[in-house]
């Protein structure tokens, strides 16, 4: 029974024991721990322990077991092979990912303007379900130097054969006894001089019959003209035997399109091609000149570009790098176009932006988070290439197109292995990829805290 105070007031209530409120991560420690256990021993086990012991087997020799102390890392900065692969890891670095990020950038914003877009995003990010092994396959058979073969190729000898003609006839030479020789450079020369009036026959061998040109007619005699000097240019040589050299036979071809010039005193004086059925015609200036067949009827055909040669092979590896990348790029680039403030964009528009500038002064700082995310993986990701070069690069030029995966591959195993070499190139690695994950980690930092 409470007794009341003076006044009638209520005595005060006695405060009660404060309540322990128990954490569950404070009191079941143990359990987190069991469950952490398993990804903390593998975490060691495949990372931490691999680590250390790259570390520590760097500053040792090739056998292992005498201290190198820091001569593999010197190694690295004065080995030519070495240099190179930091040389191409470093375009790697600076132009794949910038190349890629840009062109996801672009397909990203054009792609939103039309209706099929998505069909087109699905093409481009095609190549990421395709391994590197497999890419590396297709884009060995699309640089194959053979036209016939290489896609690279024939494009590029199709579009220089639109625009320049190539030689027709490029091993045909005459005969020992024929009215021609050598006049250097590749060219073949009359050693006596033409007259008008006496029909020149210039007769050739070594082109092959499938390789002459359809439109090519039955040699003929050149018929004389007045003041004209004229011949008859042709394939010596009778499909299935018999003939006579030196003589125009009924089976024998003229070599449409060869060019005949007029030589005196080492100048040209006229020129003239030959017809489908070999015959030419020359100006009265040819008189009492050379007949010259110039190098042009004989030089190697365009043969396209030597794009695993060793100028352009790492251009050309990073070119199927960019094809297989810029989809990924274009998506996530995409996703965070999707997630843009529209008014901001209007707002721009309305204020008397051109479509550029709003793209330049709105879209892209708007974009630069997502922007940031493609280039820094991509960063990480190009400097740990080594599929493509090693399946793309011939045996020739693998040399010219060596990064570092490739050189630490070369260095670890074979029976020329030195595993210091091989250690301090594996650390370089780790030290070129930490700085880039730190500035990863800060930037995540900075948006988780927004």
């Amino acid at each position: 029974m409470t007794t009341a105070t003076a006044g009638g007031a209520p005595p005060p209530a006695t405060p009660s024991a404060p309540r322990t409120v128990k954490s569950v991560t404070r009191t079941r420690k143990w359990i987190a721990a069991v469950f952490l256990l398993p990804a903390l021993v593998l975490l060691g086990a495949l990372v931490v322990y691999p680590i250390g012991f790259s570390i520590y087997r760097s500053f040792f020799d090739q056998s292992g077991d005498s201290f190198a102390g820091i001569d593999n890392y010197k190694t690295l900065f004065t080995d030519h092979t070495i240099r190179t692969a930091v040389k191409n890891n470093a375009i790697w670095v600076l132009c794949a990912p910038t190349i890629a990020t840009a062109l996801g950038l672009i397909f990203a914003v054009l792609t939103e303007r039309v209706r099929w877009g998505t069909a087109f995003k699905l093409i481009v990010f095609m190549p990421m379900a395709i391994s590197m092994l497999a890419a590396g396959i297709i884009f060995r058979l699309v640089y194959e130097q053979d036209p016939a073969r290489g896609v690279a190729n024939a494009v590029a000898v199709g579009v220089h054969d639109t625009f320049t003609a190539s030689a027709g006839y490029p091993k045909a030479h005459p005969l020992p006894s024929a009215p021609l020789k050598a006049a250097g450079g590749g060219a073949f020369l009359t050693p006596a001089a033409a007259h008008a009036g006496q029909p020149v026959l210039l007769p050739l061998v070594g082109v092959a019959a499938d390789k002459m040109p359809t439109s090519a007619a039955p040699a003929k005699p050149a018929p004389t003209e007045p003041g004209k000097v004229t011949g008859t240019v042709w394939l010596d040589f009778t499909k299935g035997g018999g003939g006579r050299p030196g003589v125009i036979d009924a089976k024998e071809l003229g070599l449409k399109g060869i060019t005949v010039e007029a030589v005196k005193n080492g100048e040209v004086v006229a020129s003239a091609t030959a017809g489908a059925d070999g015959t030419f015609s020359l100006s009265g200036a040819a008189d009492g000149a050379q007949l010259r067949l110039p190098e042009s009827n004989f030089h190697e055909p365009y043969n396209g570009i030597e794009w695993l040669g060793p100028t352009l092979v790492t251009p050309a590896i990073i070119g199927s790098y960019i094809w297989m990348w810029a989809g990924f790029a274009m998506v996530l680039i995409a996703a965070g176009l999707a997630g843009l403030p529209r008014e901001l964009l209007e707002a721009a528009r309305v204020d008397g932006a051109n479509e550029w500038q709003v793209f330049r002064r709105v879209t892209v700082p708007l974009l630069a988070p997502v922007l940031a995310v493609v280039l820094v993986t991509l960063m990480i990701n190009v400097l740990k290439i080594f599929d493509l070069v090693f399946i793309i690069a011939p045996g020739s030029s693998q040399a010219d197109a060596n990064v570092l995966a490739l050189q630490l591959y070369r260095s670890s195993f074979g029976t020329e292995a030195d595993l210091g070499i091989g250690s301090a190139i594996a650390v370089l690695l780790l030290l070129l990829v930490i700085p880039v994950m730190l500035f990863n980690i800060r930037r995540m930092r900075r948006e988780g805290k927004r």
